[in-house]
């Protein structure tokens, strides 16, 4: 059924295919951070279907999903994508390069809650993609929500975290997601659906 779902989904061009795999070539016990294939072409439909120009990635590795919605972005689109691994974005600059959209990625390298204090206060953000430490989930959807415009999104992703949500004896990230998830639900500034894509995926419109 996977594989059926892919095969009805847009396909990874040349650039995303060979960032895909050489990310399981190099960092096999860490490619899981990597967001999955059907991902990609999510996050670019929905850059395209609000027009967002401006977007904020919390989270690279090695800069898939940065690529996949720099991509969809206009040429004059920007992207700030936050990390803090100079070793696993230099796989990311290499195929953003090669994509030809270089030019529209800032990378900052740095805690991104530095980055994200860091940015103007009023609304601005189009569009925000949450994939980096669990911990720090709600401290950078409480700097993202009052910088996201009306109408911006939040897609942020593990909101299921291989099922261990849902486990009284889960501990760590998993009890990490589970506070951020409800967070989500009673914030009343946004509205929110959580989808079993992948790992989950909570998509976050600001009212």
């Amino acid at each position: 059924m996977y594989h059926y779902v892919l095969a009805h989904n847009p396909q990874l061009d040349s650039v995303q295919r060979e960032l895909v795999e050489r990310t399981h070539q190099q960092f096999p016990d860490s490619a899981g951070m990597q967001s999955a294939p059907e991902q990609g072409p999510l996050l670019a439909f929905l850059v395209r279907l609000i027009g967002a120009r401006h977007v904020v990635e919390v989270g690279t590795f090695t800069g898939f999903s940065a690529l996949s919605m720099a991509q969809a972005l206009p040429a004059d689109g920007t992207l700030i994508a936050c990390d803090v691994s100079e070793e696993w974005t230099a796989y990311g600059r290499e195929a953003w390069a090669k994509a030809g959209v270089a030019d529209r990625i800032q990378l900052r390298i740095a805690p991104a809650l530095e980055t994200l204090r860091g940015m103007p206060t009023e609304p601005h953000i189009d569009l925000a993609y949450l994939d980096a430490d669990k911990a720090g989930y709600i401290a950078y959807w409480e700097e993202l929500v009052p910088r996201l415009r009306p109408g911006g999104l939040i897609v942020a992703d593990n909101v299921l975290f291989h099922g261990q949500v849902t486990d009284p004896a889960a501990s760590g990230s998993a009890v990490a997601i589970r506070e951020f998830n409800d967070h989500v639900v009673a914030d009343d500034r946004m509205e929110a659906v959580m989808l079993t894509v992948a790992d989950g995926v909570t998509v976050a419109r600001k009212r």
